[in-house]
């Protein structure tokens, strides 16, 4: 784990509301020169705190306006592997992720479709045909506040 002082972390948030901030503009932003903020950043990447760029899609643009979290129980725990639900559920393009989980349910994933009816092929035909799958608990989401992480 490495040591995080301010400047470590005022970096942090702006590269992830803007993770294509140039060394300059992290630099001109928290009154550092740019080679300074350059040698932060890459401190940051080399110890894994910063791993990688990503670009998020907006799926309500491309036409997936449902998301849907769905609790999945296996119904025959022993009879198929986790790799091998993981694998096929994880083949779905609709489904976005694919989390194992303690608790009430053993997986949890996330699934994005057109509209209700697209939502209810994807489950029909392919969630609940995936190896091992049991009791399902649909949730649809209506709204979600993006929160900025565990550097506030």
């Amino acid at each position: 784990m490495i040591d995080l002082d301010d400047t470590d972390r005022a970096i942090l948030r702006l590269l992830v509301a803007d993770a294509e901030l140039s060394a300059g503009a992290v630099g001109r932003a928290l009154g550092l020169s740019q080679p300074a903020a350059w040698r932060r950043i890459r401190r940051l990447e080399a110890a894994g705190v910063l791993a990688g760029q990503r670009v998020d899609l907006d799926a309500a643009a491309l036409g997936f306006t449902v998301p849907v979290f769905l609790g999945g129980k296996l119904a025959t725990k022993g009879r198929v592997s986790l790799e091998d639900f993981e694998r096929a559920a994880t083949a779905i393009p609709e489904v976005q992720t694919v989390q194992h989980v303690l608790g009430l349910f053993d997986y949890r994933l996330r699934v994005t479709a057109r509209d209700l009816a697209d939502f209810e092929r994807v489950l029909r035909r392919r969630i609940m045909t995936l190896p091992g799958v049991g009791n399902v608990e649909a949730n649809v989401l209506l709204s979600e506040e993006r929160r900025p992480g565990p550097l506030g």
